[in-house]
Protein backbone atom coordinates (compact mmCIF):
# COMPACT_ATOMS: atom_id res chain seq x y z
CA UNK A 1 0.00 0.00 0.00
CA UNK A 2 1.09 3.48 -0.93
CA UNK A 3 2.56 5.71 2.17
CA UNK A 4 0.37 8.68 3.34
CA UNK A 5 3.37 10.95 1.98
CA UNK A 6 3.50 9.27 -1.50
CA UNK A 7 3.58 11.53 -4.40
CA UNK A 8 0.49 11.18 -6.26
CA UNK A 9 2.27 10.08 -9.49
CA UNK A 10 3.20 7.20 -7.53
CA UNK A 11 -0.30 6.35 -6.36
CA UNK A 12 -2.12 3.73 -8.02
CA UNK A 13 -5.22 3.71 -9.76
CA UNK A 14 -7.63 1.08 -10.67
CA UNK A 15 -9.24 1.49 -14.28
CA UNK A 16 -12.08 -1.20 -13.95
CA UNK A 17 -10.23 -4.48 -12.68
CA UNK A 18 -7.25 -3.51 -14.03
CA UNK A 19 -4.33 -2.04 -11.57
CA UNK A 20 -1.81 0.43 -12.27
CA UNK A 21 1.41 0.60 -9.86
CA UNK A 22 1.47 4.71 -10.59
CA UNK A 23 -0.10 7.24 -12.73
CA UNK A 24 2.43 7.68 -15.25
CA UNK A 25 1.62 6.18 -19.19
CA UNK A 26 4.03 5.79 -21.71
CA UNK A 27 2.20 7.31 -24.88
CA UNK A 28 1.72 5.55 -28.11
CA UNK A 29 4.52 6.62 -30.06
CA UNK A 30 4.85 4.94 -33.97
CA UNK A 31 8.82 3.61 -34.63
CA UNK A 32 8.11 2.86 -38.19
CA UNK A 33 10.13 -0.61 -37.25
CA UNK A 34 7.95 -3.04 -38.87
CA UNK A 35 8.27 -5.15 -41.86
CA UNK A 36 6.50 -4.70 -44.83
CA UNK A 37 3.95 -7.41 -43.10
CA UNK A 38 3.51 -5.80 -40.41
CA UNK A 39 4.33 -8.10 -37.60
CA UNK A 40 6.73 -7.05 -34.58
CA UNK A 41 10.50 -7.64 -35.12
CA UNK A 42 13.18 -8.20 -32.63
CA UNK A 43 13.40 -4.16 -32.57
CA UNK A 44 9.77 -3.42 -30.61
CA UNK A 45 10.02 -6.40 -28.21
CA UNK A 46 13.34 -4.35 -26.87
CA UNK A 47 11.82 -0.92 -27.43
CA UNK A 48 8.76 -2.16 -25.45
CA UNK A 49 10.68 -3.97 -23.37
CA UNK A 50 12.99 -0.86 -22.09
CA UNK A 51 10.11 1.05 -21.82
CA UNK A 52 8.26 -1.46 -19.42
CA UNK A 53 11.65 -1.27 -17.36
CA UNK A 54 11.62 2.24 -16.80
CA UNK A 55 8.65 2.03 -14.65
CA UNK A 56 5.42 3.01 -15.74
CA UNK A 57 2.42 1.77 -14.68
CA UNK A 58 0.88 1.39 -18.33
CA UNK A 59 2.92 1.21 -21.62
CA UNK A 60 1.13 1.53 -24.44
CA UNK A 61 2.43 -0.14 -27.93
CA UNK A 62 2.53 2.67 -30.99
CA UNK A 63 -0.71 2.25 -32.96
CA UNK A 64 -1.71 -1.10 -34.57
CA UNK A 65 -3.38 -0.46 -38.00
CA UNK A 66 -6.94 -2.13 -38.92
CA UNK A 67 -6.36 -3.01 -42.26
CA UNK A 68 -3.27 -2.96 -44.79
CA UNK A 69 -4.64 0.56 -46.36
CA UNK A 70 -5.17 2.11 -42.79
CA UNK A 71 -1.76 2.31 -42.10
CA UNK A 72 0.72 5.15 -42.41
CA UNK A 73 3.71 3.65 -43.88
CA UNK A 74 5.20 0.27 -45.32
CA UNK A 75 6.20 0.18 -41.66
CA UNK A 76 3.74 0.31 -39.31
CA UNK A 77 2.76 -2.40 -36.91
CA UNK A 78 -0.46 -4.26 -38.12
CA UNK A 79 -3.69 -6.13 -36.34
CA UNK A 80 -5.48 -6.86 -39.53
CA UNK A 81 -5.24 -10.81 -39.10
CA UNK A 82 -5.24 -13.36 -37.10
CA UNK A 83 -1.79 -14.05 -37.69
CA UNK A 84 -1.09 -10.98 -35.70
CA UNK A 85 -1.89 -12.50 -32.22
CA UNK A 86 0.87 -15.28 -31.48
CA UNK A 87 3.13 -12.18 -31.60
CA UNK A 88 1.34 -9.23 -30.66
CA UNK A 89 0.67 -11.81 -27.29
CA UNK A 90 4.70 -12.62 -27.13
CA UNK A 91 5.08 -8.53 -26.70
CA UNK A 92 2.52 -8.12 -24.23
CA UNK A 93 3.75 -11.13 -22.19
CA UNK A 94 7.12 -9.37 -22.21
CA UNK A 95 5.60 -6.31 -20.82
CA UNK A 96 3.90 -7.54 -18.38
CA UNK A 97 6.89 -9.83 -17.58
CA UNK A 98 8.90 -6.46 -16.97
CA UNK A 99 6.51 -5.04 -14.91
CA UNK A 100 4.29 -2.97 -16.47
CA UNK A 101 0.85 -3.20 -17.96
CA UNK A 102 0.80 -3.76 -21.41
CA UNK A 103 -1.49 -1.70 -23.47
CA UNK A 104 -2.15 -1.38 -27.09
CA UNK A 105 -3.74 1.20 -29.04
CA UNK A 106 -5.72 0.91 -32.60
CA UNK A 107 -5.93 3.34 -35.42
CA UNK A 108 -7.13 3.75 -38.78
CA UNK A 109 -4.64 6.67 -41.04
CA UNK A 110 -7.15 7.60 -43.51
CA UNK A 111 -6.20 10.48 -46.04
CA UNK A 112 -3.01 10.16 -43.96
CA UNK A 113 -2.16 7.07 -45.17
CA UNK A 114 0.39 6.25 -47.55
CA UNK A 115 3.55 8.38 -46.88
CA UNK A 116 6.99 7.96 -46.63
CA UNK A 117 9.37 7.49 -43.20
CA UNK A 118 9.28 10.47 -41.26
CA UNK A 119 13.35 10.82 -42.07
CA UNK A 120 12.60 10.18 -45.93
CA UNK A 121 10.40 12.46 -46.17
CA UNK A 122 6.68 12.21 -44.06
CA UNK A 123 5.36 13.41 -47.56
CA UNK A 124 2.66 11.04 -49.43
CA UNK A 125 4.13 8.50 -51.75
CA UNK A 126 5.21 8.61 -55.25
CA UNK A 127 5.89 6.84 -58.07
CA UNK A 128 9.88 7.88 -56.91
CA UNK A 129 9.62 5.66 -54.02
CA UNK A 130 7.99 2.56 -55.70
CA UNK A 131 10.95 2.37 -57.85
CA UNK A 132 13.52 3.32 -55.49
CA UNK A 133 12.12 0.92 -52.52
CA UNK A 134 9.57 -1.04 -54.03
CA UNK A 135 7.00 0.79 -52.27
CA UNK A 136 4.04 2.46 -54.29
CA UNK A 137 1.60 4.41 -53.01
CA UNK A 138 -2.56 3.46 -52.51
CA UNK A 139 -5.64 5.12 -52.39
CA UNK A 140 -6.41 7.05 -49.31
CA UNK A 141 -9.39 6.94 -47.54
CA UNK A 142 -11.67 9.63 -45.70
CA UNK A 143 -15.00 11.29 -45.09
CA UNK A 144 -14.88 13.51 -48.27
CA UNK A 145 -12.72 14.30 -50.97
CA UNK A 146 -10.53 17.17 -49.54
CA UNK A 147 -6.55 16.36 -49.32
CA UNK A 148 -4.99 16.24 -45.61
CA UNK A 149 -2.82 19.32 -47.08
CA UNK A 150 -2.20 21.13 -50.51
CA UNK A 151 -0.55 19.04 -53.18
CA UNK A 152 -1.43 15.92 -51.36
CA UNK A 153 -3.41 13.13 -52.89
CA UNK A 154 -7.21 13.51 -52.63
CA UNK A 155 -8.52 10.84 -50.67
CA UNK A 156 -11.66 8.53 -52.06
CA UNK A 157 -15.25 9.35 -50.05
CA UNK A 158 -16.03 6.05 -48.09
CA UNK A 159 -19.17 4.96 -48.83
CA UNK A 160 -21.50 3.95 -46.48
CA UNK A 161 -21.33 0.18 -46.96
CA UNK A 162 -17.03 1.13 -46.35
CA UNK A 163 -17.96 2.77 -43.50
CA UNK A 164 -19.52 -0.26 -41.58
CA UNK A 165 -16.52 -2.18 -42.94
CA UNK A 166 -14.59 -0.10 -41.30
CA UNK A 167 -16.76 -0.27 -37.72
CA UNK A 168 -16.05 -3.94 -38.30
CA UNK A 169 -12.70 -4.00 -38.74
CA UNK A 170 -12.10 -1.91 -35.28
CA UNK A 171 -14.28 -4.45 -33.56
CA UNK A 172 -11.85 -7.26 -35.04
CA UNK A 173 -8.56 -5.56 -33.83
CA UNK A 174 -10.15 -5.00 -30.73
CA UNK A 175 -10.79 -8.97 -30.42
CA UNK A 176 -7.33 -9.61 -31.78
CA UNK A 177 -5.71 -7.19 -28.85
CA UNK A 178 -7.90 -8.72 -26.55
CA UNK A 179 -6.36 -12.47 -27.46
CA UNK A 180 -2.99 -11.39 -27.23
CA UNK A 181 -3.52 -10.40 -23.54
CA UNK A 182 -3.46 -6.42 -23.82
CA UNK A 183 -5.39 -4.94 -20.59
CA UNK A 184 -5.80 -1.88 -21.80
CA UNK A 185 -6.91 0.03 -25.45
CA UNK A 186 -6.76 2.90 -26.53
CA UNK A 187 -9.41 3.72 -29.91
CA UNK A 188 -6.96 6.92 -31.75
CA UNK A 189 -9.30 9.09 -32.86
CA UNK A 190 -7.20 12.25 -33.15
CA UNK A 191 -4.63 13.62 -35.18
CA UNK A 192 -6.22 14.02 -38.47
CA UNK A 193 -6.86 10.92 -39.37
CA UNK A 194 -9.63 8.56 -39.93
CA UNK A 195 -11.91 9.08 -37.04
CA UNK A 196 -11.24 12.49 -36.75
CA UNK A 197 -11.78 13.62 -40.26
CA UNK A 198 -15.28 12.55 -39.96
CA UNK A 199 -15.84 14.33 -36.55
CA UNK A 200 -14.36 17.61 -38.31
CA UNK A 201 -16.50 20.20 -40.12
CA UNK A 202 -13.59 20.92 -41.99
CA UNK A 203 -12.70 17.39 -43.34
CA UNK A 204 -16.21 16.40 -43.09
CA UNK A 205 -18.65 17.79 -45.95
CA UNK A 206 -20.86 14.96 -45.72
CA UNK A 207 -24.42 15.30 -46.43
CA UNK A 208 -25.88 11.78 -45.64
CA UNK A 209 -26.29 10.13 -41.73
CA UNK A 210 -22.06 10.43 -41.36
CA UNK A 211 -22.25 13.92 -42.05
CA UNK A 212 -23.96 17.77 -41.24
CA UNK A 213 -24.42 18.12 -38.16
CA UNK A 214 -22.48 16.95 -34.73
CA UNK A 215 -24.68 13.93 -34.45
CA UNK A 216 -23.86 12.98 -37.94
CA UNK A 217 -20.39 13.65 -37.79
CA UNK A 218 -19.91 11.69 -34.12
CA UNK A 219 -21.63 8.96 -35.95
CA UNK A 220 -18.64 6.83 -36.98
CA UNK A 221 -16.29 7.62 -33.61
CA UNK A 222 -19.66 6.30 -31.76
CA UNK A 223 -20.46 3.55 -33.91
CA UNK A 224 -16.60 2.26 -33.69
CA UNK A 225 -16.63 2.54 -29.63
CA UNK A 226 -19.52 0.58 -30.01
CA UNK A 227 -18.20 -2.33 -31.73
CA UNK A 228 -14.98 -2.10 -30.08
CA UNK A 229 -16.56 -2.14 -26.48
CA UNK A 230 -18.19 -5.30 -27.54
CA UNK A 231 -15.16 -7.09 -28.14
CA UNK A 232 -13.72 -5.44 -24.96
CA UNK A 233 -13.59 -7.47 -22.04
CA UNK A 234 -15.84 -5.80 -19.27
CA UNK A 235 -12.85 -5.96 -16.70
CA UNK A 236 -10.35 -3.86 -18.83
CA UNK A 237 -10.56 -0.79 -19.14
CA UNK A 238 -11.52 1.52 -22.86
CA UNK A 239 -9.62 4.23 -23.46
CA UNK A 240 -10.42 6.85 -26.70
CA UNK A 241 -7.86 9.60 -28.10
CA UNK A 242 -9.24 12.76 -29.08
CA UNK A 243 -8.36 15.95 -30.54
CA UNK A 244 -9.75 18.20 -28.22
CA UNK A 245 -9.38 21.24 -30.35
CA UNK A 246 -8.57 21.44 -34.62
CA UNK A 247 -7.54 25.36 -33.52
CA UNK A 248 -8.78 26.24 -37.05
CA UNK A 249 -11.27 28.91 -37.78
CA UNK A 250 -14.85 26.61 -38.00
CA UNK A 251 -13.30 23.80 -36.85
CA UNK A 252 -13.98 20.97 -34.33
CA UNK A 253 -13.98 22.77 -30.57
CA UNK A 254 -13.50 21.71 -27.14
CA UNK A 255 -17.03 21.95 -26.03
CA UNK A 256 -17.68 19.61 -29.22
CA UNK A 257 -15.00 17.27 -27.24
CA UNK A 258 -17.52 17.30 -24.33
CA UNK A 259 -20.73 16.19 -25.77
CA UNK A 260 -18.77 13.20 -27.93
CA UNK A 261 -17.20 12.48 -24.68
CA UNK A 262 -20.45 12.25 -22.75
CA UNK A 263 -21.80 9.67 -25.42
CA UNK A 264 -18.34 7.78 -25.16
CA UNK A 265 -18.72 7.03 -21.40
CA UNK A 266 -22.32 5.53 -22.13
CA UNK A 267 -21.21 3.15 -24.50
CA UNK A 268 -18.23 2.06 -21.55
CA UNK A 269 -15.37 4.59 -22.96
CA UNK A 270 -13.11 5.03 -19.35
CA UNK A 271 -11.00 7.60 -19.95
CA UNK A 272 -10.87 10.33 -22.38
CA UNK A 273 -6.68 10.43 -23.76
CA UNK A 274 -6.24 14.06 -24.71
CA UNK A 275 -4.72 15.56 -27.58
CA UNK A 276 -5.47 17.97 -30.05
CA UNK A 277 -4.83 19.21 -33.63
CA UNK A 278 -3.36 17.52 -36.60
CA UNK A 279 -6.29 17.70 -39.21
CA UNK A 280 -4.26 19.60 -41.71
CA UNK A 281 -0.32 19.48 -41.56
CA UNK A 282 1.18 17.04 -38.97
CA UNK A 283 1.95 18.17 -35.84
CA UNK A 284 4.55 16.01 -34.33
CA UNK A 285 7.52 17.15 -36.38
CA UNK A 286 6.56 20.56 -36.11
CA UNK A 287 8.64 23.03 -34.30
CA UNK A 288 6.45 25.65 -32.64
CA UNK A 289 7.15 27.44 -29.53
CA UNK A 290 4.79 24.82 -27.36
CA UNK A 291 4.99 25.33 -23.17
CA UNK A 292 5.35 21.87 -20.74
CA UNK A 293 1.91 20.67 -20.62
CA UNK A 294 0.12 22.75 -23.21
CA UNK A 295 -2.63 20.32 -23.57
CA UNK A 296 -3.62 19.74 -20.05
CA UNK A 297 -5.81 22.44 -20.31
CA UNK A 298 -8.28 20.22 -22.24
CA UNK A 299 -7.62 17.15 -19.76
CA UNK A 300 -8.99 19.36 -16.94
CA UNK A 301 -12.08 20.85 -19.26
CA UNK A 302 -12.93 17.50 -20.33
CA UNK A 303 -12.68 15.69 -16.87
CA UNK A 304 -14.55 19.04 -14.74
CA UNK A 305 -17.35 18.43 -17.51
CA UNK A 306 -18.08 14.81 -17.68
CA UNK A 307 -18.00 11.87 -15.49
CA UNK A 308 -14.95 10.44 -17.27
CA UNK A 309 -10.92 9.94 -16.12
CA UNK A 310 -8.44 11.73 -18.14
CA UNK A 311 -5.11 11.63 -19.27
CA UNK A 312 -3.10 14.26 -20.56
CA UNK A 313 0.30 14.12 -22.68
CA UNK A 314 2.53 17.48 -24.13
CA UNK A 315 5.51 18.18 -23.98
CA UNK A 316 5.67 16.44 -20.02
CA UNK A 317 9.18 17.03 -18.49
CA UNK A 318 9.53 17.47 -15.14
CA UNK A 319 8.12 15.29 -12.43
CA UNK A 320 6.81 18.50 -10.65
CA UNK A 321 5.21 19.13 -12.97
CA UNK A 322 3.44 16.28 -13.53
CA UNK A 323 2.79 16.09 -9.96
CA UNK A 324 1.12 19.56 -10.01
CA UNK A 325 -1.31 18.67 -12.45
CA UNK A 326 -2.57 15.53 -10.30
CA UNK A 327 -2.97 17.49 -7.26
CA UNK A 328 -4.70 20.13 -9.10
CA UNK A 329 -7.06 17.92 -10.44
CA UNK A 330 -6.59 18.71 -13.62
CA UNK A 331 -6.00 15.11 -14.79
CA UNK A 332 -5.80 11.29 -13.32
CA UNK A 333 -3.45 9.79 -15.86
CA UNK A 334 -0.11 11.47 -17.09
CA UNK A 335 1.16 10.54 -20.28
CA UNK A 336 4.96 10.66 -21.33
CA UNK A 337 5.70 10.13 -25.27
CA UNK A 338 9.19 11.67 -26.81
CA UNK A 339 10.67 12.37 -23.13
CA UNK A 340 10.58 8.31 -22.62
CA UNK A 341 12.44 8.14 -25.57
CA UNK A 342 15.01 10.67 -24.80
CA UNK A 343 14.85 9.23 -21.00
CA UNK A 344 13.18 5.97 -21.09
CA UNK A 345 14.07 5.72 -16.97
CA UNK A 346 11.79 8.55 -16.65
CA UNK A 347 9.24 7.47 -14.14
CA UNK A 348 11.66 5.84 -12.24
CA UNK A 349 14.02 8.74 -12.18
CA UNK A 350 10.93 10.70 -11.33
CA UNK A 351 10.66 9.03 -8.09
CA UNK A 352 13.61 9.81 -6.93
CA UNK A 353 13.15 13.52 -7.66
CA UNK A 354 10.51 13.53 -6.03
CA UNK A 355 10.62 10.96 -2.71
CA UNK A 356 14.77 11.13 -2.80
CA UNK A 357 16.77 8.00 -2.06
CA UNK A 358 14.10 5.80 -0.49
CA UNK A 359 12.72 5.82 -3.70
CA UNK A 360 15.14 2.97 -4.88
CA UNK A 361 13.86 0.25 -2.26
CA UNK A 362 10.18 0.83 -3.09
CA UNK A 363 9.88 1.96 -6.75
CA UNK A 364 13.20 0.54 -8.58
CA UNK A 365 13.88 -3.46 -9.09
CA UNK A 366 16.14 -4.50 -6.57
CA UNK A 367 19.00 -5.76 -8.55
CA UNK A 368 19.03 -2.30 -9.40
CA UNK A 369 18.28 -0.71 -6.48
CA UNK A 370 20.79 -2.30 -4.65
CA UNK A 371 23.63 -0.57 -6.93
CA UNK A 372 21.90 2.66 -6.61
CA UNK A 373 21.28 2.77 -2.87
CA UNK A 374 25.23 2.18 -2.35
CA UNK A 375 25.83 4.57 -4.58
CA UNK A 376 23.91 7.73 -3.16
CA UNK A 377 25.15 6.36 0.57
CA UNK A 378 28.82 6.49 -1.02
CA UNK A 379 28.21 10.07 -2.46
CA UNK A 380 25.86 11.47 0.81
CA UNK A 381 29.31 10.50 2.77
CA UNK A 382 31.51 12.36 0.12
CA UNK A 383 29.78 15.08 0.73
CA UNK A 384 29.52 15.29 4.17
CA UNK A 385 33.35 14.98 4.34
CA UNK A 386 34.04 17.32 2.30
CA UNK A 387 31.79 19.95 3.71
CA UNK A 388 33.65 18.57 7.59
CA UNK A 389 36.83 19.51 5.77
CA UNK A 390 36.27 23.35 5.05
Amino acid sequence: MPELSDPLLFTPLTLRDVRLKNRIVISPMQQYAAGTDGAPVEHHFVHYGRLAMGGAGLVFTEALCIAPEARLTYSDLGVWHDDFIAPLARLADSMRNLGTVPGAQILHAGRKASVQRPWQGYMPLTDEDRDARDEAPWQTVGPSPLPANPGWPAPRALTEAEIADVVAAHGAAARRCREAGFEVLDIHAAHGYLIHTFLSPISNRRNDAYGGDLAGRMRLALEVAAAVRAEWPGERPLFCRLSCIDDEPGGWTLEDSVVLARELGRLGVDVIDCSSRGLGQRGTPVVAPREQGFQVPFAAHIRRETDLKTMTVGLIMEPEFAEAVLKDERADLIAIGREALFNPQWPLQASVALLGDSAYERFWQPRDAWWLEKRARSLAAAATTATDQR
